[in-house]
């Protein structure tokens, strides 16, 4: 869904988004049909997508949960870090959570993910809850893009400029 909304949205013009692929060490290939059987991965991963949106640096993570409680394990370290660091370097970072339980995709901010990452550091819960998200951010089902992530980048860019 996601790879289809980032087609259409460079079909339009409004952004250039590409999926990141996770990087794998072959270790065994099938000789005639010169097919990878076996791999691992290589090593840690960034985010699943990066590129830009009208100028603006971008990369973002898509998670899923079948439940109203999403465990911050869901999220790698290291991936906490790079959306961090992108933030620093004046990019937008951001997660695409979709609840399939409530079938309701959620773009949750990178302030967000920190405020919840911060408060499991200090001892907090290592997760949060649909109740504790911003209705604001649950992204709006549209007839022509499958997921609709520049409603919430928008209003995202617009709670920055405030």
């Amino acid at each position: 869904m996601i790879n289809r909304s980032n087609e259409q949205y460079r079909e339009q013009g409004l952004a250039l988004i590409q999926k990141v692929p996770t990087p794998i060490t072959p270790v065994r290939m099938d000789k005639e049909t010169r097919q990878i059987t076996l791999a691992y991965f290589d090593k840690k991963s960034t985010v699943d997508y990066i590129g830009a949106v009208q100028g603006i640096p971008v990369c973002f993570d898509a998670k899923e949960c079948a439940s109203d409680t999403f465990p911050l394990a869901n999220i790698h370290e290291h991936q906490y870090v790079f959306m961090r660091d992108f933030e620093k370097q004046q990019g937008m970072a951001f997660l695409l959570i979709m609840f399939t339980a409530r079938d309701e995709i959620y773009y949750m901010r990178f302030s967000e993910l920190d405020h919840f990452w911060r408060r499991a550091e200090e001892g907090g819960p290592k997760h949060f809850t649909v109740s504790e998200l911003a209705p604001a951010y649950y992204l709006p089902r549209s007839p022509g893009i499958l997921v609709p992530y520049l409603v919430g980048l928008n209003r995202d860019l617009q709670t920055r400029e405030d």
